[in-house]
């Protein structure tokens, strides 16, 4: 194992899906920390693109330690904040900007002066918010809401996203200014299973984290538990890997892991059950088929009514749990908020509900 990293308080946020730790073992590995480690003296914005749980975040904060800028790494979940807030919550606001607002507070631009600002999940920002941070990158200036006062911020700005944003700029979802703006130093960060160097290390790793907090002798793998932590395709990344270790050193026996103690052959049907490989064509066929009968029919307002039932159907089988649903139909919880407003499926004047569902994402 060449290196890893591990977050300054691994313990900080228990319930994050975020990866804990990362092992550059792997020759794909290796390849993205020297790609990492080229980019980070330079002040070069730096798009990290891969799926949740890969280790965007631990990514981010080595480019940053690797920068030599003096001021903090700051993180922020774009995603974790309603419409109406994000605005405030980036920039600033002044007294009395908005109801509530009784004191004057700086935006996370402002407190990652001369250091780093993360923007994670960058996808979800609403199309209002990109034009103003295109604007901040372009002038270096930001204006806390309810001022006219810009203020000059020297921020490196390193965003990740596990959206496709080349697809999400031609369904209008994503400024195309804004994709270019952020698109200079790019690091593609594979899933897991493509870094299979990584895995055994990773799992040696999170061995003795455990290990030591549940004070417990040395733990060896057999065999066959090496060959199925290889064979695993790791859908949940990095850390769907640490749940695995931490359950299997709680029920192993003899100071050793077994294949049957990491439970791989209960997750796979969890995954896949009832679906077969042609069932994604079976499906596609009962939708043409259903929608062919619906042309027939000649119906007014189709696509209205198509894309009513469809958002309808997918937030009752979410339990009305918007973080859910967006998931569900792949697309922004900014877009879904829009689409349930519109269908008459969100009470107005839900503020405070919508940021306790944000709240109440499963772990």
């Amino acid at each position: 194992m060449n290196k890893i990293l591990t977050f300054p308080d691994s313990q900080a946020h228990p319930l994050s899906v975020r990866a804990k730790a990362m092992v550059f073992n792997d020759q794909v590995s290796l390849d993205i920390l020297h790609t990492a480690e080229l980019i980070a003296p330079s002040d070069a914005t730096v798009l990290i693109i891969g799926d949740t749980g890969t280790g965007k975040e631990l990514i981010a904060r080595h480019v940053h330690q690797q920068s030599g800028r003096e001021g903090p790494f700051v993180a922020v979940n774009c995603g974790a904040f309603s419409e109406n807030l994000i605005e405030a919550e980036l920039f600033g606001h002044e007294p009395g900007a908005f109801t509530g607002a009784q004191g004057g507070r700086p935006g996370w631009f402002e407190v990652a002066q001369k250091g780093t600002l993360f923007l994670d999940e960058i996808g979800d920002l609403p199309l209002a918010m990109q034009v103003k941070l295109l604007r901040v990158l372009q002038e270096r200036q930001v204006v806390r809401l309810g001022s006219r006062k810009p203020i000059d911020i020297d921020v490196r700005l390193i965003a990740a996203t596990n959206v496709d944003l080349v697809s999400a700029v031609e369904a209008g979802r994503f400024r195309a200014d804004l994709y270019y703006r952020l698109n200079i130093a790019v690091i593609n960060l594979p899933p897991l299973r493509e870094r299979p160097g990584d895995i055994v290390p990773l799992a040696r790793h999170f061995v003795d984290h455990y290990r030591a907090k549940m004070h417990i002798g040395p733990i060896e793998f057999s065999s066959n538990a090496r060959q199925a932590l290889l064979a695993y395709a790791w859908p949940g990344n990095i850390r769907e890997l640490e749940n695995v270790i931490h359950y299997a050193l709680i029920v192993c026996r003899d100071g050793v892991v077994r294949s049957a103690d990491l439970r791989l052959n209960e997750r796979v049907p969890q995954l896949t059950a009832g679906r077969p490989e042609n069932r994604g064509d079976d499906d596609e066929c009962r939708l043409s088929k259903a929608l062919k009968e619906m042309f027939e029919e000649s119906r007014e307002a189709l696509f209205e009514q198509v894309e009513e039932t469809l958002v309808r159907l997918a937030f009752d089988h979410c339990d009305n749990n918007q973080v859910r649903t967006a998931k569900l139909l792949g697309i922004s919880r900014n877009i879904l908020r829009s689409q349930l407003k519109r269908f008459g499926l969100l009470a107005s004047g839900s503020a405070r509900d919508a940021e306790q569902e944000i709240l109440a994402v499963d772990p």
